[in-house]
């Protein structure tokens, strides 16, 4: 499956469905080859039925002001660039408002599909 995107522009902005014991919601996500996990917004999280407060599992994160402690929470599912993945764990870690999006896309949900990023055609590709 193939998407369009501008590569004359930042962030490579894609659109992901966030499943969650209460219901679906849409989230903008940053494609982020150099993020190793998947990051949402609390606010997302919590929208879909989660609280991260109450997660039973944090893991450390570097950002770029250090080192920080974060709720993972396994989502019911996320579909991204056409493919879903169910039981998906995401770090919940709120991103600043000047970020302009929900959260990132990390390695995680690429991990054994083939990603092409066409900067020329402003395509994505995962197969």
């Amino acid at each position: 499956m193939s998407f369009g995107f501008n590569g004359d522009r930042g962030l490579i902005v894609v659109v992901a469905d966030i499943w969650g014991p209460s219901g679906t919601t849409s989230a903008m996500l940053a494609l982020d080859t150099g993020a190793t996990g998947t990051v949402l917004n609390e606010s997302v999280v919590a929208a879909v039925g989660y609280k991260p407060a109450a997660a039973s599992k944090r893991v450390q994160i570097t950002t770029g002001s250090g080192i920080e402690s974060t709720p993972l929470i396994r989502l019911e599912a996320v579909s991204c660039l056409g493919r879903k993945k169910r039981n998906f764990p995401i770090l919940c870690h709120t991103l600043p408002p000047s970020a302009g999006v929900d959260g990132l896309i990390g390695l995680d949900f690429f991990r054994g599909t083939t990603l092409t990023i066409d900067f020329v055609k402003g395509r994505l590709r995962l197969r």
